[in-house]
C-alpha cells in the first residue's frame, strides 16, 4: 500500500488483539489484490442503549486505481455482530467480493450474456410436427415440436415471436430451445 493502514476505534477502547486481527485481514486482501493503494477500517460500538446487546459496525474503505470500494456492515443488521470478530470477518468478506469484481473488471473478464437469437414463425406444419423460423437477418431456421419449450408448439401461429438456440443440422440451421416471447421482432424479407 502506498498509504499506511488506518484503523479507527469509535465508542470503544483500542484493542491490540482487534488491531492485529484487522491487520491480518488487510494483509490477506493485499495478497489477493496488489493494486490496493490505501485502506481505512473503522470499528464502531454505538453508545445508545438497546434492548439486546450492542452490535459492532464496521466500515472498510479501500482505494484502488480509479475506484474507491466501501464495505459497510451496519450494527443493526445482524445479531451475530455483537461479537467484534464476526463483524470484522463479515466486512472483510464483503470487501474481498468487491475486490474480486474489481479485479475481473480490470482484466476485462466482466460477465455478460450473449442474447439468444430472435425470430418469428414463418412456416408451420402442425401435422408433421415442425416449422421454420425467420430471423431479423432473413435466415430460415428449421425447428421441431420437441424443441419448443413448455409444450407450447400447439400455441404457435405464423408470426409468433420466439427466441431460440441455433445449431447446425444435417440440412442447414436448426433451432433448439425455442421459447415463445410474444415480443415484437422486426424481420427483413
Amino acid at each position: 500500500m502506498q498509504v499506511p493502514l488506518e484503523i479507527t476505534f469509535r465508542g470503544l477502547d483500542h484493542s491490540e488483539a482487534v488491531e492485529a486481527e484487522i491487520r491480518q485481514h488487510v494483509d490477506a486482501l493485499e495478497r489477493f489484490c496488489d493494486r490496493i493503494t490505501s485502506c481505512h477500517v473503522t470499528l464502531t460500538l454505538p453508545h445508545h442503549h438497546a434492548h439486546q446487546g450492542k452490535r459492532y459496525e464496521v466500515i472498510i474503505r479501500v482505494e484502488v486505481p480509479r475506484k474507491e470500494l466501501i464495505a459497510h456492515r451496519p450494527q443493526e443488521k445482524n445479531a451475530a455482530h455483537e461479537d467484534a470478530h464476526v463483524a470484522i470477518r463479515d466486512a472483510f468478506r464483503a470487501m474481498r467480493r468487491q475486490l474480486e469484481d474489481y479485479s475481473r473488471e480490470m482484466r476485462g473478464n466482466t460477465k455478460f450474456h450473449v442474447p439468444e437469437p430472435r425470430g418469428v414463425v414463418s412456416e408451420l406444419f402442425p401435422l408433421e410436427d415442425y416449422g421454420f423460423l425467420l430471423t431479423p437477418e432473413g435466415l430460415r431456421v428449421y425447428f421441431h415440436r420437441n424443441a419448443v419449450l413448455d409444450g407450447r408448439f400447439d400455441e404457435l401461429d405464423l408470426d409468433s415471436e420466439v427466441t431460440f438456440v441455433q445449431q447446425d443440422g444435417d440440412k442447414g440451421p436448426q433451432a433448439s430451445t425455442v421459447r415463445v416471447t410474444g415480443k415484437h421482432v422486426p424481420v427483413t424479407h
